[in-house]
C-alpha cells in the first residue's frame, strides 16, 4: 500500500476496501504429480464425468472416455520423463507436479456464470496459448467456485508453471478485475490489510476433526479448555509478532489517509481512518479456538453471544 501521492487506480483500490467490497478467492489445492492422479481430480471435480467441464477452447468435455481423451492429449508421460534424474546417478527425487490445481471463488450471491464467464476470461489473458487447461463450475455450495487444472509444463517445452506468493497476488488482483468487467464488485486485498490472519493450518485441522482424523485438534481443544479453567484467559507467545503487525498495518492505513487527505479526498480519509479503528482483534490461533470454544459453549447451553450482551446491559441498567 503506497503511502505518498495515490493514483486513480490505488484510490478506487483503498475505496473498494473501506467499503468491504467483497473479496476474490485464488488458492491452489495442490496438483497431480501421475497420469494417473491428474485423471482422478479431473473425475472428481467433474462429479465423475456429470459436470460440465471445459477445455481452453472453450469445448464441453462430456464423460468419462472424453476425459480421459484430453488428458491423453496433454501428453503429460511425456512431461514427466524429461524432468527425471539421469539413470545411474541414484538420485532420487519427488516427482514434479505435471499439473496445477487452482480453485477461483466469490462470496455468494454472486452469480454463478459472472464467476464463470471471469474464470474464463482470466485462464486466456495468464495461460493462453501457453499452458493447456480444463475448468469446471460448482454451485453445490454457498459460494460459486471453479475448479481450474492447468498443465504445468508450456505447450512450446521452454518453462514451467511456477507458482509463488507473489504470483498469487497477481492472480486476485486480475480476477478481481475479470469479475469488475462482468458487473460484479470485486476486490483483493491481502488479509492483514483487512485485520484478518490465515487460517489454513487451523481450517485443515478443524475438517479432519470432523471427520474424527485430527488428535491434533483434539489435543489443543483439551489444552485450551484445561487453560481456560484454571485462569480464565489464554496466554500464547504468538502473539506478540501478531500485535506488531497490527502496528504496521494501522500505521500503513494511517499513512494513506494523510495522503489522501493532501490529494482533496478527505471523505475517503475519513473512511480509511474509520476502517482501520474497526478492524477484528488480534487473536493468534489458540485464541480464537478459545473463542470459538467458548461460542460453541454458549450455543449448546442455549445461549447466543447477542443474548449475553444484552444481559450484560440490562444488568448496567439496574445498577
Amino acid at each position: 500500500m503506497h503511502r505518498d501521492r495515490l493514483s486513480p487506480a490505488q484510490i478506487e483500490h483503498v475505496r473498494r476496501t473501506v467499503r468491504r467490497t467483497p473479496e476474490v478467492m485464488v488458492k491452489v489445492t495442490g496438483g497431480g504429480r501421475t497420469v494417473t492422479g491428474v485423471r482422478a481430480h479431473v473425475a472428481y471435480i467433474s462429479h465423475g464425468g456429470d459436470a460440465h467441464l471445459e477445455d481452453d477452447q472453450d469445448l464441453l468435455v462430456e464423460g468419462k472416455a472424453a476425459q480421459k481423451a484430453l488428458v491423453k492429449e496433454w501428453n503429460l508421460d511425456l512431461t514427466s520423463g524429461q524432468y527425471r534424474p539421469p539413470k545411474g546417478t541414484g538420485r532420487s527425487v519427488r516427482p514434479v507436479k505435471l499439473v496445477h490445481n487452482i480453485v477461483l471463488s466469490m462470496p455468494a450471491p454472486t452469480p454463478p456464470t459472472k464467476v464463470l464467464a471471469a474464470v474464463k476470461h482470466f485462464a486466456r489473458e495468464q495461460f493462453g496459448t501457453r499452458h493447456r487447461y480444463a475448468m469446471v463450475l460448482h454451485t453445490h455450495q454457498q459460494h460459486p467456485h471453479v475448479h481450474l487444472v492447468v498443465k504445468a509444463e508450456r505447450e512450446d517445452g521452454r518453462g514451467r508453471l511456477r507458482i509463488d506468493k507473489a504470483k498469487l497476488r497477481e492472480w486476485r488482483e486480475a480476477f478481481a478485475q475479470a469479475m469488475r468487467e462482468q458487473g460484479v464488485p470485486a476486490n483483493a486485498t491481502p488479509r492483514a490489510w483487512r485485520g484478518q490472519k490465515k487460517r489454513a493450518a487451523l481450517d485443515r485441522a478443524y475438517w479432519l476433526e470432523k471427520n474424527g482424523r485430527s488428535a491434533l485438534l483434539s489435543r489443543r481443544n483439551r489444552e485450551v479448555v484445561a487453560e481456560l479453567r484454571a485462569t480464565k484467559t489464554i496466554r500464547d507467545p504468538a502473539r506478540a509478532k501478531l500485535v506488531e503487525t497490527r502496528k504496521a498495518v494501522l500505521a500503513g492505513w494511517e499513512g494513506v489517509a494523510k495522503a489522501l487527505d493532501d490529494q482533496g479526498e478527505i471523505v475517503l480519509a475519513g473512511d480509511v481512518r474509520y476502517f482501520a479503528k474497526r478492524l477484528p482483534p488480534v487473536l493468534t490461533d489458540r485464541e480464537r479456538l478459545a473463542v470459538e470454544l467458548i461460542e460453541r459453549t454458549r450455543r449448546a447451553a442455549g445461549k447466543s453471544p447477542r443474548e449475553d450482551r444484552m444481559r450484560d446491559r440490562e444488568r448496567e441498567r439496574t445498577r
